[in-house]
C-alpha cells in the first residue's frame, strides 16, 4: 500500500506540471539528436561522389572501394535520419497545436517542398546503391548527383521554415488575427532565409567532413597508413577545411543581420544589459540578476566595432532593457545564449586554425601533415564540429525567446495544454537511446566486415559483368 500510495502521489504531481518546459525540452532533445544526422545526409553523398569520380578517372580501386562502402554507410544514416525526422514532424502537431492552428498554412509551405526532396533523395539513394552492379560506370555516377541536390534543397527548405520563425512574412491577418492569405514565395524566401540557409548548408559539409575525417585520422594514428585510409581522410578533411573559412564569413554576415533585425537576441549574445556604445566583447562571463555582468575577459569596444565597422566603437548596441521583461530572454536564457555563442565561435576558430595547418602543409610540402599532434587534433575535430553546430542552434532558438514566431506569438501561447507531455518526453528519450545504440552497433558491424573483406564486399565486382547462371544438371546433354 505504501508503494502504491507513493506512485499515485508521484503521478498526481506530474498531472499538474506545466507542459511548456516539457514540450520545449522534448523538442530540443529530438532536434539536437536529429541535427547530428543532417550533416551526414547532406555531405556524405558528395564525398562519395568525389571518391567515385577519382576511381573512374584514375582507375583507382581503393577509391572505388571507398565510394562503395561510404554509400552503404550513407544509406544507414539516411534511414535513421528518416525516423528521427518523422518524430520531429509529428511533434509540431502534438507539442505545438496552437502554433500549427494559427500559422500552419504559412509554416507548412517550405515543409511541403522538403517532403518532395526527401522522397527524391530516397529514390536515388536506392538507385545508386543497387546500381553498383547494374549500371555502366558513368551512368551510375550521375545517379548520385540528384542525391546531393535533393539533400541540399531539402535542408534549405527546412531551414527556410525556421528562418520564417525569425523573420515572419508572406501572410495577411484578418481583424481576429487569423491568417487569411498566404504568399508562398515570400514565406519561403523570407529575410532571414538566405543567410541562415547558407550557414546551415555550409555547416553540414563542414561538420560532415570533419566527422568522417576524424574516423580515418584515428585509423592513421593506429598505423593504418595505406592508400585507402589516407585517401578517406584527405577527401573528407579537404572538403571540411575549404568550408571552414567560408563559414566564418557567412557567420559574420548573419551576426550583423541579427544585430539589425533581432537586437534583443544580439544583446543576449553579447551580454549587453543596457543600450550603449563602446560595448566590450566579453569572452565567457555571465549576467547577474541585478543586471550587472561578472567574470569573463572584456575587450574594450570590440562588440560595437564588430557590429558596424563603419562607425567603430561609436556603434550603439541595443540592450536587453530596450524591451519589457516579458519580451526578452530570462537571465538564465541570456547566459545560455552567451555561453553557446562563445563555444560556437571558439570551437570554430580552433577548426579554422586546424584547416590552416592542413592547407599550409599542402602548399609548402605538397602533402598532408604527418605530425601525430595534427592527427590527434583531426581525430577530435568531428566531436568539436558537432558541439559547435549544436551551440549554434542553441543561439538561434534560445536567443529568440520568448517568441516562437518573432514578435507575433510567444512559446507559452503555442504549446500544448496536455499535462501528460512528460510521459512522451521519457518515451522519446528511451526510443532515441535505443536508436542510437542500434545505429552505432550496425555501423561498427559494417566497419568490421569491410575491414575483413578483401576489396569489394558484393558477390561480383562493381561495374563488372554479372556471374553467369549455373547450367542445370542434364541441360548440357539436352542442348546437344
Amino acid at each position: 500500500m505504501v508503494i502504491l500510495s507513493g506512485t499515485l502521489s508521484a503521478l498526481a504531481v506530474f498531472a499538474v506540471v506545466d507542459p511548456v518546459p516539457w514540450a520545449r525540452g522534448q523538442m530540443a532533445f529530438t532536434l539536437a539528436c536529429h541535427i547530428i544526422l543532417v550533416p551526414l545526409g547532406v555531405s556524405w553523398t558528395f564525398l562519395t561522389l568525389i571518391a567515385n569520380y577519382r576511381a573512374l578517372r584514375h582507375n583507382d580501386r581503393d577509391a572505388l572501394s571507398l565510394a562503395q562502402r561510404w554509400s552503404k554507410y550513407m544509406a544507414v544514416t539516411f534511414a535513421v535520419g528518416a525516423v528521427t525526422g518523422t518524430v520531429l514532424s509529428f511533434e509540431f502537431g502534438l507539442l505545438w497545436p496552437r502554433f500549427m492552428r494559427q500559422w500552419g498554412e504559412v509554416f507548412g509551405v517550405p515543409f511541403a517542398f522538403e517532403g518532395l526532396f526527401f522522397f527524391t533523395e530516397a529514390i536515388f539513394i536506392a538507385i545508386y546503391i543497387f546500381g553498383w552492379r547494374r549500371l555502366r560506370p558513368w551512368a551510375h555516377f550521375w545517379t548520385g548527383v540528384p542525391i546531393v541536390l535533393a539533400g541540399l534543397f531539402g535542408s534549405v527548405s527546412v531551414v527556410s521554415a525556421n528562418a520564417w520563425m525569425n523573420a515572419p512574412s508572406g501572410f495577411t491577418l484578418d481583424s481576429a488575427g487569423r491568417v487569411v492569405k498566404v504568399d508562398p514565395i515570400q514565406a519561403i524566401f523570407n529575410e532571414s532565409m538566405p543567410l541562415q540557409a547558407a550557414h546551415m548548408v555550409i555547416a553540414a559539409y563542414l561538420v560532415g567532413g570533419f566527422l568522417i575525417a576524424s574516423v580515418y585520422a584515428t585509423a592513421l594514428l593506429r598505423g593504418r597508413l595505406d592508400h585507402y585510409h589516407r585517401m578517406g581522410f584527405v577527401i573528407a578533411f579537404t572538403v571540411a577545411a575549404v568550408m571552414t573559412p567560408i563559414q566564418m564569413g557567412v557567420g559574420d554576415s548573419l551576426a550583423r543581420w541579427v544585430y539589425n533585425n533581432q537586437p534583443v537576441k544580439f544583446a543576449a549574445i553579447e551580454l549587453v544589459p543596457e543600450t550603449s556604445s563602446d560595448v566590450p566583447e566579453i569572452l565567457l562571463g555571465r549576467l547577474n540578476e541585478d543586471g550587472t555582468v561578472s567574470g569573463g575577459i572584456k575587450i574594450k569596444g570590440l562588440a560595437s566595432w564588430l557590429s558596424d565597422p563603419s562607425t567603430g566603437t561609436a556603434t550603439v548596441v541595443q540592450g536587453l532593457d530596450s524591451v519589457p521583461a516579458d519580451e526578452r530572454p530570462t537571465i538564465r536564457q541570456v547566459n545560455i545564449v552567451h555561453l553557446a555563442w562563445d563555444v560556437m565561435v571558439g570551437f570554430g576558430a580552433l577548426l579554422f586554425l586546424l584547416s590552416v595547418w592542413y592547407a599550409g602543409s599542402w602548399i609548402v610540402r605538397r602533402r598532408m601533415p604527418r605530425s601525430r599532434w595534427f592527427l590527434r587534433a583531426a581525430a577530435c575535430s568531428g566531436v568539436i564540429a558537432v558541439i559547435a553546430m549544436e551551440a549554434g542552434w542553441v543561439v538561434t532558438e534560445v536567443g529568440r525567446q520568448p517568441w516562437i514566431v518573432y514578435e507575433h506569438m510567444k512559446v507559452a501561447d503555442a504549446a500544448t495544454s496536455n499535462t501528460g507531455v512528460w510521459a512522451t518526453f521519457i518515451a522519446v528519450i528511451i526510443l532515441y537511446i535505443a536508436i542510437g545504440i542500434t545505429t552505432i552497433l550496425v555501423l561498427r558491424g559494417m566497419s568490421r566486415r569491410f575491414s575483413r573483406a578483401d576489396g569489394f564486399t558484393d558477390d561480383d565486382t562493381p561495374y563488372g559483368p554479372s556471374a553467369p547462371l549455373a547450367t542445370p544438371p542434364g541441360q548440357e546433354e539436352a542442348d546437344r
